[in-house]
């Protein structure tokens, strides 16, 4: 325990010091928001004192990966939110309604469409089926070991694409709060980010979720609220004097560039609504509860919260438009940004700095930055668990490991994801990384979430099918994106891209679909047909909630 203090204490030491030596230093244009800090650290404190409490109830796999099912299904709820409620949405999606005005919000509809498909037709089979991981599922009434090995590597390809964008956010948040060099902020955020789930598991990031989902929606109604209170708490004036300080005008209210290609639109929602269904840090959080009915409750809750979510995250960024917009610079080349923040896509962050000062700027800096830190805690914990228990315990170990090298490997696992991070941060430093969002929604959509369907609702779904129909959809939507204009012109500077379209779902996802179909109806081994009969013990499983072994005898 001795250790674990020295562990904890470190990172907060590592803070305070580098805010203190650049708080001397550094010139008076870049100083540190002293407001931001004092937030930051308050987060970080109370985090940690959670994080030192979890420890001593993490014994187990199960308190390591689910926190022993002992989450309610309202606390669970919040922790959704605060898993899916990313800095990416509070920042980006903001910034593309100041940008583009309606098109912007196609994001925050699609995103809100696709919690209903998981709360009618996967929540409560998820948690009756699942154990740990998504490839519990899968490989509940398939071959363990080929299933498996897809199920962890494609989760892993979605947890890097993921912890990419917000290791990015973060070292810029910290350089702008702290003034700390970009490198340095990044590497203080992955220790932080192997504490929190090193020691405290499931149990301290659902708690870390929790806190964070309740200062991102204060923070995120506060400055709505201010917003409206400009406008004497008129939508109408303050639509009207978006339309007059936007250059594009009226044309904000209607499609301006998405919104105009069917093609692109279509497939841009079918990523956002299903992939969300296909997002392993989302759809592990659902073997945290004791139940199917807390599973639904749990679902319920989150979808709650994140609609208000993203109404006021469209409400701020209209605003912005109004307030922060009225300097022209702000929309050069379709690009947020400006002198204060660098170019970064942060318009949210000018409108609290033009209502609520330095204050309010502070306070929505550090809650920024503590959303990035509790995302990054629930990717850090699903790449944990896909090597740990899918590739260790299930695969090497053959579904018998020793509990104790479980955990150990678990550990780990975390403290080299937290390694990987911080390098990804670092090589993409600079980059514009804007469209690793809707490639990780496109892979969960066109690889995990077929799969995951097919896997609880299709009686004739095989191993072989499973595994070639999620590797056509994971591998197509990779080969999409890298020949997309997004990636093939604007990153790797070709004349011409190969494949006309940013979003791959509309191809990728139909095709995982399709031959997992075909390769599942082609298949007549022995070992097909068993799979195809154990399908009725799964169903038994799936609506009771019953052991496997009582499920069999059933």
């Amino acid at each position: 325990m001795k250790s674990l203090s020295r562990l904890i204490v470190a990172p907060m030491l590592c803070f305070i010091s580098f805010a203190a030596v650049a708080q001397n230093v550094l010139p008076s244009s870049h100083q540190p928001n002293v407001t931001a800090i004092a937030i930051f650290l308050a987060f970080v404190v109370t985090t940690i004192g959670i994080t030192y409490w979890a420890a001593g109830r993490t014994r187990s796999a199960s308190d390591f990966y689910t926190a022993g099912g002992g989450i309610s299904g309202v606390q669970n709820g919040f922790a959704i939110a605060g898993d899916y409620m990313s800095a990416a949405v509070l920042l980006g999606v903001s910034s593309m309604v100041f940008a583009t005005g309606f098109d912007g919000m196609i994001y925050s509809v699609s995103a809100i469409l696709g919690w209903p498909l998981i709360m009618f037709l996967m929540a409560e089979r998820l948690r009756n089926l699942g154990r740990f991981t998504l490839a519990d599922i899968i490989a509940y009434r398939l071959d363990p070991v080929g299933t498996r090995l897809f199920s962890a590597f494609s989760s892993f390809v979605i947890v890097c694409f993921y912890l990419i964008v917000q290791m990015v956010g973060a070292g810029q948040l910290i350089n702008l709060l702290f003034g700390l060099d970009y490198e340095v902020a990044v590497v203080c955020v992955g220790v932080l980010m192997v504490v929190y789930v090193t020691f405290g598991g499931m149990v301290a990031t659902t708690w870390v979720q929790i806190i964070k989902a309740v200062l991102l929606l204060s923070g995120g109604v506060l400055l709505t609220l201010l917003a409206f209170n400009h406008f004497g708490f008129s939508m109408e004036k303050m639509l009207d004097s978006a339309i007059s300080s936007h250059q594009s005008g009226k044309q904000i209210l209607g499609p301006i560039k998405i919104a105009t290609d069917p093609v692109s639109m279509i497939s841009l929602s079918l990523g956002l609504v299903f992939g969300i269904a296909g997002l392993p840090h989302i759809m592990m959080r659902f073997f945290t509860v004791p139940d199917a009915k807390a599973a639904r409750k749990s679902v319920l809750v989150a979808y709650g919260l994140i609609g208000l979510f993203f109404i006021l995250v469209c409400i701020m960024g209209t605003a912005a438009i109004s307030i922060v917009g009225q300097d022209p610079q702000y929309f050069e080349q379709g690009v947020v940004g400006g002198p204060l923040l660098g170019g970064v896509n942060m318009a949210i962050m000018h409108l609290a700095q033009a209502l609520g000062g330095d204050l309010m700027f502070g306070f929505l800096a550090a809650v920024a930055f503590a959303t990035i830190l509790a995302v990054v805690s629930g990717l850090a914990l699903a790449g944990a668990s896909a090597i740990s228990h899918d590739l260790y315990a299930n695969v090497l170990c053959k579904g018998k490991p020793d509990s104790k090298s479980e955990m150990r490997v678990s550990r780990w696992a975390t403290v080299g994801l937290g390694i990987v991070a911080v390098v990804l941060g670092i090589v993409f430093k600079g980059q514009n990384v804007a469209f690793l969002v809707a490639l990780a929604f496109g892979i969960a959509a066109s690889s995990n979430f077929p799969i995951l369907l097919l896997a609880m609702y299709w009686k004739g779904l095989t191993s072989r099918g499973a595994i070639w129909g999620g590797l056509s959809g994971l591998i197509s939507s990779l080969a999409l994106v890298l020949l997309s204009p997004g990636v093939w012109v604007k990153v790797l500077h070709h004349p011409e891209a190969l494949f006309p379209y940013d979003y791959p779902a509309l191809f990728s996802m139909p095709l995982a679909f399709v031959v997992a179909w075909a390769a599942s109806c082609l298949d007549r081994s022995k070992r097909a047909n068993l799979e195809r009969e154990a399908f009725d013990h799964q169903c038994v499983r799936a609506e009771t909630g019953w052991g496997a072994d009582k499920a069999a005898q059933h």
